[in-house]
C-alpha cells in the first residue's frame, strides 16, 4: 500500500512538473510569437488584427486574393499591410500609389522576397533565373542578356512577326477544320502561343497532335494549379515545412515534371549544338557559358540556363494565350464591337493579305479593343512579389528593407478615378474624342519599372498579329444550344475565363 502511494505521489510529481513545463513552453512561444509580430515601426501601414502564429493569413481568400485585397483596401486605404506568419507584407492598390513605387522609387522596391517551394526545382542562391530572381549584379546581367538576345531574334523585327504570322496561319488552319461546329478553343490557342515560345527557346515548333506538346501543355496547368491557394503560401513563409522529406514532391508533382521535361530538352539541344550556328536563345546562352569562370559569375551557368527557359516559357505562353482567350470571349459577349474591328480589318487589311506591325497605326478602334481587352480581363492581377531592397517611405508610410510588396495591379486596372467605366468592356477607354488611339498611363497589365515584363514587346506583338488574323478570317458566335458564357474569372496565379464553347464561322 505504502509503495502504491509513493509511485503516486511521484507520477503526480511528474505530472505536475510536465504540466508547468508545458505552461512555461506555452508562454514562451507566444511571447516569442508576439515579438516576432510586433510592429517597433512608427508609421508603419494600418491592416487587420494579426492572429497568433498565422497573422492575417485567415483575412486573405488565397483563391482570390485580388478580390480579397479589394475588400480591405475600402477599410484601410491604397497602402496597408498583412502578415503570413511572421513575414511582413504591404499591399499597394491603387494608380497613383502603384506609379509612385514602381517609377518614383524604383530600385527601393526592385527585389524579389525567398520562394522556398521553388528550392526543389534547382532554386538557390546564385540559381534564381530573371523572374524571382534577387535584385542585384546578376538579375541585372541576365535580364540585360535576355532583352538584347529577343531584340536579336527579331522581337520588333520583321523575322518573328513572320513566325508569328505564321503561327496564326496553323492556328486558324486548326479551327477551319472544326467545320464550324461547337467547340473549346483554348487548347488551340495555348498550342499557338506555346509554339512561339518554342521557337525563341529552342529554335522549333510542335505539331499541335504531338503527345509531348499535349503533355508540356497540361504541365504548365498542373504546375499553375499547385502554386494557388493556402498551402503554397503557407510553405514559403514556413519554409521548414518545405524541407521536410518528400513534401515538395507531392505539393509540387507538376512543377517537379515539368522541369525534366526543361532539362530533357536542353540536354538534347547541347547535344546537336553547333557554336558557329545560332538557332535560338538556348544557343546564345551557350555561347555564354563557353566564357568561363567571369560569365559562370555572371549567372551563366547550366543551372540558370534551366531556370531562365522556365521563366519564358512559362511567363511568355500562359498570360498571352489567356489574354487571347478573354479576347475571343469579349467578342462573343459583344458581337457589334467584333462586327467593328473586322470593318477596320476589311478596310485596312482586307480579306487576303495578312496582317502586319505596320497596319497597327491605321487601326485605333482594334488597338483599343485588344487594350480593353487586358485591362478588363486582368490577366495577371498581382504579378511576382516585390521586396523592399531599402529602407523606405510611401505616401507617409514607413516601410523598411526587407518587407515583402503585393503591387494589385488589378486596382490599378480598375481604377474608379482613372477609368469611366472600370466594371465594364468598353474600348473607349482607349479613343479620343476624334476616335484616335491614346493610352492612359493607369495601363499597367505588364507593370512597370525595373521589374516589368520583359516580354512585353513580344506580347503585343502576338495579340495584335494573332487577334486580327482571327477576326480577319472569323466570325465567332455562340453556340444556339449554349447558355451566355460567364464573365467572371477563375484564378490560378493567373485570371482566366470559365470554359466555354463558340462557333467560328469563316467570313
Amino acid at each position: 500500500m505504502a509503495l502504491l502511494l509513493w509511485l503516486g505521489s511521484q507520477l503526480s510529481s511528474i505530472w505536475s512538473n510536465i504540466s508547468i513545463l508545458g505552461v512555461f513552453l506555452t508562454v514562451f512561444a507566444l511571447l516569442l510569437d508576439f515579438m516576432k509580430r510586433r510592429k517597433k515601426w512608427s508609421r508603419y501601414p494600418p491592416g487587420p488584427a494579426s492572429l497568433p502564429f498565422l497573422g492575417t493569413m485567415f483575412s486573405v481568400d488565397f483563391h482570390n486574393p485580388h478580390r480579397s485585397f479589394s475588400q480591405l483596401q475600402k477599410k484601410f486605404g491604397n497602402i496597408f499591410s498583412l502578415q503570413n506568419c511572421w513575414t511582413n507584407l504591404v499591399v499597394l492598390n491603387g494608380y497613383k500609389t502603384v506609379k509612385e513605387a514602381l517609377v518614383h522609387k524604383s530600385e527601393d522596391f526592385a527585389d524579389r522576397p525567398p520562394f522556398p517551394i521553388y528550392e526543389h526545382i534547382g532554386y538557390g542562391e546564385n540559381s534564381e533565373g530573371i523572374v524571382v530572381a534577387r535584385y542585384g549584379h546578376v538579375w541585372k546581367e541576365l535580364r540585360r542578356f535576355a532583352l538584347s538576345t529577343l531584340r536579336n531574334f527579331g522581337m520588333g523585327k520583321k523575322s518573328l512577326e513572320e513566325h508569328v504570322v505564321e503561327e496564326a496561319g496553323f492556328l486558324c488552319s486548326e479551327i477551319m477544320s472544326e467545320e464550324g461546329k461547337s467547340f473549346d478553343i483554348q487548347v488551340l490557342l495555348k498550342n499557338a502561343v506555346c509554339n512561339m515560345i518554342c521557337h525563341i527557346v529552342f529554335g522549333d515548333r510542335f505539331d499541335y497532335g504531338d503527345e509531348t506538346f499535349k503533355k508540356l501543355l497540361q504541365l504548365f496547368q498542373n504546375s499553375l494549379d499547385e502554386e494557388t491557394g493556402f498551402l503554397p503560401q503557407l510553405l514559403n513563409v514556413v519554409p521548414i515545412l518545405v524541407r521536410i522529406p518528400g513534401v515538395p514532391q507531392k505539393a509540387f508533382q507538376a512543377q517537379k515534371e515539368l522541369m525534366d521535361f526543361i532539362d530533357v530538352a536542353i540536354e538534347k539541344h547541347r547535344k546537336t549544338w553547333d557554336p558557329a550556328y545560332t538557332r535560338d536563345i538556348t544557343d546564345v546562352f551557350l555561347k555564354e557559358m563557353e566564357k568561363g569562370k567571369a560569365a559562370e559569375e555572371n549567372g551563366f551557368h547550366y543551372n540558370n540556363l534551366r531556370l531562365v527557359t522556365l521563366d519564358l516559357f512559362t511567363a511568355g505562353s500562359e498570360t498571352t494565350s489567356t489574354t487571347i482567350h478573354w479576347a475571343l470571349l469579349y467578342m462573343l459577349l459583344h458581337p457589334e464591337i467584333q462586327s467593328k474591328v473586322q470593318e477596320e480589318i476589311d478596310r485596312v487589311i482586307g480579306r487576303e493579305r495578312p496582317p502586319a506591325m505596320t497596319d497597327q497605326a491605321s487601326m485605333p478602334y482594334t488597338n483599343a479593343v485588344i487594350h480593353e481587352v487586358q485591362r478588363c480581363g486582368d490577366v495577371v492581377p498581382l504579378g511576382i512579389p516585390h521586396r523592399t531592397y531599402r529602407d523606405t517611405e510611401l505616401q507617409g508610410f514607413f516601410i523598411p528593407k526587407g518587407t515583402t510588396v503585393i503591387i494589385n495591379l488589378s486596382s490599378v486596372l480598375k481604377d474608379e478615378t482613372v477609368w469611366e467605366k472600370p466594371n465594364e468592356f468598353y474600348p473607349e477607354h482607349f479613343l479620343d474624342a476624334k476616335g484616335q488611339f491614346v493610352k492612359p498611363e493607369a495601363f499597367l497589365p505588364f507593370s512597370a519599372g525595373r521589374r516589368a515584363c520583359l516580354g512585353e514587346q513580344l506580347a503585343r506583338m502576338e495579340l495584335f498579329l494573332v487577334f486580327t488574323t482571327l477576326l480577319q478570317k472569323f466570325t465567332f458566335v455562340v453556340p444556339e444550344d449554349q447558355p451566355r458564357p460567364r464573365v467572371d474569372s477563375h484564378f490560378a496565379l493567373t485570371n482566366s475565363p470559365h470554359p466555354y464553347l463558340l462557333r467560328a464561322l469563316p467570313r
